[in-house]
């Protein structure tokens, strides 16, 4: 199971950092960074997730309804609870595409944080250059893991680590401001004050080149969740707009009516 891992998933990435390292340490007369091929690389990744990303917004309008109809029979039935177990299997039972896909993207973020994991431990440090593939170009080792010439990419950093704290807060507090669902005061505490000190105390020891991962990759799904927020204005205007129009002629036939 590990060899498969490491055969599919983690030795092609590897590669591919490394390959980005190569081609920066050309561009740059070799003084490559790798904490700027560990951001292209995370760009990179997410393109490739933007499916699963997409898929991913469609399951949340679909597990919200399921929740709706949960509680509905919750409240409905509440003096039934045999009826309510069944009425609850029937919806899950109908569900069982949007498990299966949550299942799916679980696994998927799951095989990228190992990967990630072992590029940081093992693979940076220079232990599994013997996976590089051999068309690879040569690449001169070691590698500067020093980020900006300030953060060691093996070492943990307290100013990413509250850079990313900081950078979860402002996504959560975007995505609520202009949620197209109703937001609860229980939201508020789990995703702006929760979210943030939960995840700063987690990643508090993991090193400076994961937190480098997880700010790109947030600042990805701000830019993506800016998109979102513009499409979901425009087509609410182009409703509204809509509205209006077809409710014009309506006006005047009522006033031609009158005379």
């Amino acid at each position: 199971m590990i060899h498969l891992f490491v055969l599919v998933i983690y030795q092609p990435f590897f590669n591919l950092l490394v390959f980005l390292y190569w081609i920066l340490e050309k561009l740059t007369g070799g003084n490559a960074d790798m904490g700027i091929a560990v951001i292209i690389l995370t760009l990179i990744i997410r393109f490739i997730l933007l499916p699963l990303s997409f898929a991913g917004d469609k399951s949340e309008a679909e597990r919200r309804e399921i929740s709706e109809k949960i509680a509905q029979i919750e409240r409905e039935h509440a003096s039934e609870p045999i009826l309510q177990k069944q009425l609850k299997k029937q919806v899950l039972h109908k569900s069982t595409a949007v498990l299966v896909g949550e299942m799916v993207n679980l696994i998927i973020q799951i095989a990228i944080a190992l990967m990630l994991l072992r590029i940081f431990n093992t693979g940076l440090t220079g232990e599994d250059l013997h996976l590089l593939y051999p068309f690879m170009p040569d690449v001169e080792t070691p590698f500067n893991l020093v980020f900006w010439g300030e953060f060691d990419l093996t070492h943990t950093s307290v100013i990413l680590n509250l850079t990313q704290s900081i950078v979860i807060f402002f996504m959560e507090t975007l995505s609520m401001y202009y949620s197209p669902y109703p937001v609860v005061k229980r939201d508020v505490v789990r995703y702006q004050l929760f979210f943030p000190i939960v995840s700063f105390l987690v990643f508090m020891f993991l090193p400076a080149g994961k937190k480098l991962f997880i700010i790109t990759t947030l600042l990805f799904s701000i830019v993506l969740l800016i998109i979102k927020i513009i499409r979901w204005k425009f087509a609410a205007y182009s409703a509204k707009k809509e509205a209006e129009e077809l409710a014009d002629p309506q006006d005047e036939k009522v006033i031609v009516d009158i005379k």
